[in-house]
């Protein structure tokens, strides 16, 4: 889009100004420099990159298994070092591109530490990544523990950040400890526990239960995102859980998100399924007349 002409699509979440609404979400996709500067010339509105961890885990298998409904993973964290993902997000920095950096640490002060130095690199944004529940002996996730990974970042670092979260029980909880401890903004949602059994032998597929993602989690997650705007929540959402179609981020939108990241279906074709949904949204903008300020929210009133 050229400097200074109108952009029905623009969005701005996170002090980032965006072209569109419709980011790619974290993973196995955005764990290399050049997907994410494609993604990034495909349109996406930002890229969020794989979860930066100081110690990732060095062991075990990242398995994908795709389901008719979507997909298993048991993914962890980028085992990129540190200093490899500073010098990426140093050259992001100097581009001018938009990019959210997603941080995990094994303690909150390891994570406060870990955000000071991708902010000195250059990073404008970041999300939390602390929900992952395919870490070892799995994530029981509490109000108390997200207070204190979100206010040991705030107290690090002055840029805007997300904390992302997994839909389900106690997330009304979750969300208000985030808000509280000064997150600028949510994530909803992170993957939900699910697991696969093939029919004829019994086993269990990836060998337990991993994290669920895809189009079967959509209803649950626009359900949280509309109780929750219905309930007065003010900061930031993105949204993110089974986006196929351009009709998929209208619906986010229409509850209160403000922008929309999309990943599982990019597994499938990338970069043309990445374009065929951003191209999708903003036909169906011009379509309708209308544009992505005048959609976030308007299902919340009614």
């Amino acid at each position: 889009m050229t400097t200074g002409t109108y952009n029905p699509a623009a969005a701005t979440v996170l002090g980032l100004s965006l072209s569109s609404p419709v980011l790619v979400g974290s993973g196995l996709l955005t764990d290399q420099e050049r997907n994410i500067r494609r993604l990034l010339s495909a349109g996406a509105g930002a890229v969020v990159t794989k979860t930066i961890h100081p110690s990732p885990p060095r062991s075990g298998d990242e398995r994908l298994l795709r389901l008719p409904t979507g997909m298993l993973n048991s993914t962890t964290y980028s085992r990129r070092s540190v200093d490899d993902w500073c010098a990426m997000l140093r050259g992001f920095a100097r581009d001018g591109l938009p990019v959210i950096a997603s941080l995990h640490a094994d303690t909150p002060a390891e994570l406060a530490g870990l955000a000071g130095r991708v902010v000195a690199a250059g990073s404008r944004a970041l999300e939390l990544g602390i929900s992952c529940l395919n870490e070892e002996g799995g994530l029981q996730d509490t109000p108390e523990r997200v207070a204190a990974y979100t206010r040991a970042v705030r107290e690090s670092v002055p840029v805007p950040f997300s904390v992302k979260l997994a839909a389900g029980e106690g997330v009304g909880e979750r969300v208000a400890a985030a808000v509280a401890a000064g997150a600028d903004a949510v994530t909803l949602s992170d993957t939900v526990p699910g697991l696969c059994v093939d029919a004829v032998t019994g086993e269990v597929r990836l060998g337990g239960s991993f994290g669920y993602s895809g189009p079967g989690i959509k209803p649950l997650v626009l359900a949280e995102i509309f109780a929750l705007r219905r309930q007065g929540l003010e900061v930031a959402v993105l949204g993110s859980g089974g986006v196929q179609e351009a009709a998929d981020v209208v619906e986010y939108l229409s509850v209160g998100a403000d922008v929309v990241q999309v990943y599982t279906a990019l597994h499938t074709t990338m970069h043309e399924t990445f374009a065929r949904i951003r191209d999708g949204f903003d036909g169906w903008l011009r379509g309708h007349g209308t544009t992505t300020s005048a959609l976030v929210g308007r299902s919340v009133g009614r």
